[in-house]
């Protein structure tokens, strides 16, 4: 799909910033989609972090609930130079007639720092997402954070992939998913440690809970490594409520759904807590609220 939109697209945004500019406030794209009649759209866009450069961009979400089926086949190519740091959220929520697969690929020089939020709300039946993130210098910083919360018969897909180059890197990845109803999703992460790629640190983490009698969740995090001077460390948990929890909420007067909300909320909490926009990170731990209560 990847190539295919390499061969289709015909329009993409272009950031560029230069070198030991900071921006002082996020830039936050929307992506419309109005189409009235079935369309397969390919946008494709290039960002570029210059030497010491720091930004931060918000992606979201919007299509009309108009009836007609839109495909968006998305590539998004982030490069981060030297001492560059780029903070980048994604929050998809789309309508029951919208469909995405959405394609990151960031590379990261020597000293710079990228963290990746991906936030998944009910509304779109099918998501794709492909991350990776290449290490091309040392001394690099890397956080991957990621949450989906599906209702229905939601699907989501997250494959992730950490490619360790250089030495003296660091990775930090976790992934939460609480899945409802009849949902289901994936999650597939893989950290590559080159044999040049001595004193990695990497670790990648998934959680889920599964709230739906046919709720179901497949996850396959793995470690490749050629290198003999590292800490890495990958692992996976599914659960559900804690009885016990419920229980001692229940019995002090709070409503079964306002149980399960507080519940999710603190769940998630390892995700939205480390959102660095305050107004972003009350809007999400509200839809999170609104859709457990829902």
């Amino acid at each position: 799909l990847a190539q295919l939109n390499t061969a289709l697209f015909a329009d993409g945004l272009y950031i560029e910033l230069a070198a030991n500019t900071a921006l002082d406030k996020p830039i936050h794209i929307v992506h419309v989609y109005t189409s009235n009649t079935p369309a397969f759209v390919q946008p494709r866009h290039l960002w570029v972090l210059n030497k010491s450069a720091a930004a931060t961009i918000i992606e979201s979400t919007v299509h009309p609930a108009t009836g007609a089926v839109t495909f968006a086949n998305s590539v998004l190519e982030t490069v981060v130079l030297e001492n560059a740091e780029l903070w980048h959220y994604n929050i998809q929520q789309g309508a029951e007639s919208f469909r995405e697969v959405h394609t990151t690929a960031a590379q990261q020089h020597r000293d710079s720092r990228y963290h990746h939020f991906n936030f998944t709300i009910p509304g779109t039946p099918f998501t794709r997402n492909n991350l990776s993130v290449a290490l091309k210098g040392s001394h690099t910083e890397t956080n991957l954070k990621g949450l989906y919360l599906t209702n229905k018969h939601q699907h989501v897909d997250n494959h992730t992939f950490m490619d360790h180059i250089m030495p003296d890197c660091y990775s930090n990845e976790h992934y939460k998913g609480v899945l409802l109803d009849s949902s289901n999703a994936v999650f597939t992460g893989k950290i590559l440690v080159h044999q040049e790629a001595q004193k990695t640190n990497a670790f990648q983490q998934n959680n889920n809970l599964l709230l739906g009698d046919k709720a179901d969740i497949n996850s396959q995090p793995q470690l490749e490594i050629y290198a003999d001077d590292v800490k890495c460390s990958h692992g996976f948990t599914a659960g559900q409520f804690s009885e016990e929890s419920m229980f001692y909420l229940r019995s002090r007067g709070i409503g079964e759904d306002a149980a399960k909300a507080l519940m999710v909320n603190a769940f998630s909490h390892d995700v939205t807590s480390e959102v660095n926009i305050p107004e972003l990170q009350h809007h999400l731990q509200a839809q999170i609220e609104e859709i457990m209560n829902n």
